[in-house]
Protein backbone atom coordinates (compact mmCIF):
# COMPACT_ATOMS: atom_id res chain seq x y z
CA UNK A 1 0.00 0.00 0.00
CA UNK A 2 1.49 3.44 -0.75
CA UNK A 3 0.48 6.48 1.38
CA UNK A 4 1.29 9.70 0.19
CA UNK A 5 0.51 12.72 2.44
CA UNK A 6 -0.22 16.40 -0.56
CA UNK A 7 -1.26 19.86 -0.16
CA UNK A 8 -5.48 19.99 -0.04
CA UNK A 9 -6.85 20.91 -4.06
CA UNK A 10 -9.83 22.36 -4.57
CA UNK A 11 -11.16 18.97 -6.40
CA UNK A 12 -10.51 17.32 -2.95
CA UNK A 13 -13.04 19.88 -1.05
CA UNK A 14 -16.22 17.81 -1.03
CA UNK A 15 -14.39 13.90 -0.05
CA UNK A 16 -12.44 16.05 2.54
CA UNK A 17 -16.19 17.41 3.80
CA UNK A 18 -17.84 14.22 3.88
CA UNK A 19 -14.79 12.14 5.36
CA UNK A 20 -14.90 15.12 8.26
CA UNK A 21 -18.83 14.73 8.88
CA UNK A 22 -18.47 10.80 9.23
CA UNK A 23 -15.36 10.81 11.50
CA UNK A 24 -16.98 13.96 13.86
CA UNK A 25 -20.40 12.32 13.70
CA UNK A 26 -22.09 12.37 17.34
CA UNK A 27 -18.79 12.19 18.24
CA UNK A 28 -18.52 15.65 20.19
CA UNK A 29 -22.47 16.40 20.26
CA UNK A 30 -25.14 15.46 18.34
CA UNK A 31 -24.60 15.42 14.77
CA UNK A 32 -21.11 17.70 14.15
CA UNK A 33 -20.02 20.89 12.58
CA UNK A 34 -16.45 20.05 12.05
CA UNK A 35 -17.17 19.67 8.50
CA UNK A 36 -18.68 22.85 8.56
CA UNK A 37 -15.89 24.41 9.86
CA UNK A 38 -13.69 23.17 6.88
CA UNK A 39 -16.25 24.01 4.38
CA UNK A 40 -16.07 28.35 5.57
CA UNK A 41 -12.53 27.95 7.06
CA UNK A 42 -11.11 28.20 3.71
CA UNK A 43 -12.27 31.66 2.78
CA UNK A 44 -11.23 33.13 6.05
CA UNK A 45 -8.33 35.05 5.93
CA UNK A 46 -6.40 33.30 8.35
CA UNK A 47 -7.04 30.36 6.96
CA UNK A 48 -2.91 28.53 5.78
CA UNK A 49 -3.40 26.18 2.66
CA UNK A 50 0.28 25.94 2.70
CA UNK A 51 -0.57 23.54 6.05
CA UNK A 52 -3.68 22.10 5.09
CA UNK A 53 -2.81 18.65 3.76
CA UNK A 54 -4.74 15.56 2.63
CA UNK A 55 -3.67 11.57 3.05
CA UNK A 56 -3.97 9.19 0.24
CA UNK A 57 -3.85 5.78 0.74
CA UNK A 58 -3.14 3.99 -2.89
CA UNK A 59 -4.96 7.39 -4.02
CA UNK A 60 -7.84 7.38 -2.26
CA UNK A 61 -8.29 10.15 0.75
CA UNK A 62 -8.73 8.75 4.01
CA UNK A 63 -7.64 12.17 5.73
CA UNK A 64 -7.02 15.51 6.59
CA UNK A 65 -5.93 18.45 8.47
CA UNK A 66 -6.32 22.31 7.90
CA UNK A 67 -4.18 25.14 9.76
CA UNK A 68 -5.16 28.40 10.95
CA UNK A 69 -3.36 31.57 12.02
CA UNK A 70 -4.54 32.07 16.36
CA UNK A 71 -2.74 34.97 18.13
CA UNK A 72 -1.38 35.67 22.21
CA UNK A 73 -2.23 39.19 23.03
CA UNK A 74 0.35 40.14 25.88
CA UNK A 75 -0.63 42.36 28.91
CA UNK A 76 0.42 45.02 27.21
CA UNK A 77 -1.68 44.71 23.93
CA UNK A 78 0.73 43.42 21.59
CA UNK A 79 -0.12 40.50 19.24
CA UNK A 80 1.90 37.56 19.00
CA UNK A 81 1.36 35.32 15.98
CA UNK A 82 1.06 31.63 16.36
CA UNK A 83 -1.06 29.07 14.19
CA UNK A 84 -3.28 26.47 15.50
CA UNK A 85 -4.70 22.96 13.32
CA UNK A 86 -8.47 21.77 13.32
CA UNK A 87 -10.32 20.12 12.39
CA UNK A 88 -8.37 16.93 11.99
CA UNK A 89 -10.05 13.92 11.10
CA UNK A 90 -9.32 10.29 9.50
CA UNK A 91 -12.00 7.80 7.65
CA UNK A 92 -13.28 5.98 10.42
CA UNK A 93 -12.45 2.76 8.17
CA UNK A 94 -9.12 3.65 8.90
CA UNK A 95 -8.70 5.19 12.68
CA UNK A 96 -5.98 3.37 14.91
CA UNK A 97 -3.66 2.33 12.46
CA UNK A 98 -1.26 5.41 12.83
CA UNK A 99 -2.53 7.51 9.55
CA UNK A 100 -3.49 10.63 11.96
CA UNK A 101 0.19 10.42 13.13
CA UNK A 102 1.53 10.11 9.87
CA UNK A 103 -0.90 13.46 8.86
CA UNK A 104 0.30 15.93 11.75
CA UNK A 105 4.04 14.68 12.16
CA UNK A 106 4.07 15.86 8.86
CA UNK A 107 2.28 18.96 8.89
CA UNK A 108 4.70 20.25 12.29
CA UNK A 109 7.85 19.56 10.43
CA UNK A 110 6.30 21.82 7.79
CA UNK A 111 5.10 24.50 10.05
CA UNK A 112 8.83 24.48 11.88
CA UNK A 113 10.54 24.41 8.15
CA UNK A 114 8.45 27.34 7.24
CA UNK A 115 9.29 29.24 10.19
CA UNK A 116 6.28 29.21 12.34
CA UNK A 117 7.18 29.95 16.07
CA UNK A 118 4.52 27.54 18.09
CA UNK A 119 1.22 25.90 17.22
CA UNK A 120 -1.92 25.80 20.25
CA UNK A 121 -4.86 23.46 19.74
CA UNK A 122 -7.54 22.73 21.75
CA UNK A 123 -8.02 18.65 22.16
CA UNK A 124 -7.82 15.66 24.81
CA UNK A 125 -3.93 15.87 26.51
CA UNK A 126 -3.89 11.95 25.82
CA UNK A 127 -4.03 12.62 22.30
CA UNK A 128 -1.40 15.36 21.42
CA UNK A 129 1.28 14.93 24.32
CA UNK A 130 3.17 12.87 22.41
CA UNK A 131 3.82 15.08 19.71
CA UNK A 132 4.98 16.98 22.89
CA UNK A 133 2.57 19.53 23.48
CA UNK A 134 1.98 20.78 26.82
CA UNK A 135 -0.67 22.65 29.14
CA UNK A 136 -0.56 26.54 27.74
CA UNK A 137 -0.34 27.36 31.82
CA UNK A 138 3.23 26.61 31.68
CA UNK A 139 3.31 29.96 29.86
CA UNK A 140 1.17 31.59 31.47
CA UNK A 141 -1.29 31.88 28.67
CA UNK A 142 -4.95 31.66 29.22
CA UNK A 143 -8.01 31.74 27.28
CA UNK A 144 -10.27 34.65 27.49
CA UNK A 145 -12.02 34.04 30.57
CA UNK A 146 -8.66 33.93 32.12
CA UNK A 147 -8.43 30.30 33.16
CA UNK A 148 -5.66 27.86 32.18
CA UNK A 149 -7.40 24.29 31.16
CA UNK A 150 -5.66 21.17 30.44
CA UNK A 151 -7.35 20.72 27.07
CA UNK A 152 -5.58 23.68 25.63
CA UNK A 153 -1.91 22.84 24.57
CA UNK A 154 1.09 24.43 22.88
CA UNK A 155 4.24 22.98 21.05
CA UNK A 156 7.49 25.32 20.34
CA UNK A 157 8.83 25.24 16.98
CA UNK A 158 11.28 28.10 17.57
CA UNK A 159 13.32 27.81 21.23
CA UNK A 160 11.94 30.48 23.46
CA UNK A 161 9.19 31.27 21.02
CA UNK A 162 6.25 31.73 24.22
CA UNK A 163 9.07 32.91 27.10
CA UNK A 164 8.48 36.24 29.01
CA UNK A 165 4.90 36.69 26.91
CA UNK A 166 1.91 35.80 29.13
CA UNK A 167 -1.21 36.51 27.74
CA UNK A 168 -4.52 35.71 26.15
CA UNK A 169 -5.19 32.87 23.72
CA UNK A 170 -7.34 34.17 21.18
CA UNK A 171 -8.10 31.03 18.21
CA UNK A 172 -9.22 32.39 14.76
CA UNK A 173 -12.49 33.48 14.16
CA UNK A 174 -12.85 30.96 11.30
CA UNK A 175 -13.13 28.01 13.96
CA UNK A 176 -16.36 29.34 14.94
CA UNK A 177 -18.39 30.09 12.03
CA UNK A 178 -22.28 31.39 12.01
CA UNK A 179 -24.09 28.13 13.14
CA UNK A 180 -26.93 29.71 11.25
CA UNK A 181 -25.26 28.41 7.77
CA UNK A 182 -25.15 24.62 8.95
CA UNK A 183 -28.20 23.12 8.82
CA UNK A 184 -28.83 24.10 5.36
CA UNK A 185 -24.93 22.84 4.47
CA UNK A 186 -25.41 19.73 6.06
CA UNK A 187 -28.74 19.14 4.17
CA UNK A 188 -26.63 18.73 1.33
CA UNK A 189 -24.86 15.94 2.72
CA UNK A 190 -26.89 12.12 3.08
CA UNK A 191 -29.26 12.29 6.13
CA UNK A 192 -27.51 11.07 9.10
CA UNK A 193 -29.35 10.66 12.73
CA UNK A 194 -28.77 12.68 15.66
CA UNK A 195 -27.86 10.94 18.77
CA UNK A 196 -27.34 11.98 22.58
CA UNK A 197 -24.29 9.38 23.52
CA UNK A 198 -22.53 9.22 27.07
CA UNK A 199 -19.12 9.70 25.67
CA UNK A 200 -20.40 13.44 24.67
CA UNK A 201 -20.82 14.60 28.30
CA UNK A 202 -17.73 13.34 28.98
CA UNK A 203 -16.09 15.37 26.91
CA UNK A 204 -17.56 18.62 28.24
CA UNK A 205 -16.36 17.54 31.69
CA UNK A 206 -12.84 17.19 29.86
CA UNK A 207 -13.09 20.06 27.92
CA UNK A 208 -13.87 22.18 30.67
CA UNK A 209 -11.06 20.51 33.34
CA UNK A 210 -8.77 23.07 34.69
CA UNK A 211 -5.44 22.78 35.08
CA UNK A 212 -4.31 22.40 38.43
CA UNK A 213 -0.04 21.01 37.47
CA UNK A 214 3.11 22.66 38.29
CA UNK A 215 5.09 23.71 35.57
Amino acid sequence: MTTIIRHEEPKDYRTVEEITREAFWNLYVPGAEEHYIAHTLRNHPDFIPELTFVIELDGKIIGSIFYSHTKIVGEDGTEYPVISFGPVSIDPAYHRQGYGRLLIEHSIAEAKRLGYSAIVIAGFPYHYHPYGFIGVKKYQLSMPDGKFYTGIMALVLKKGALDEIKGTILFSPGLYPDPAGLAAFDQTFPKKEKNVLPHQAQFQVTASEIDENEY
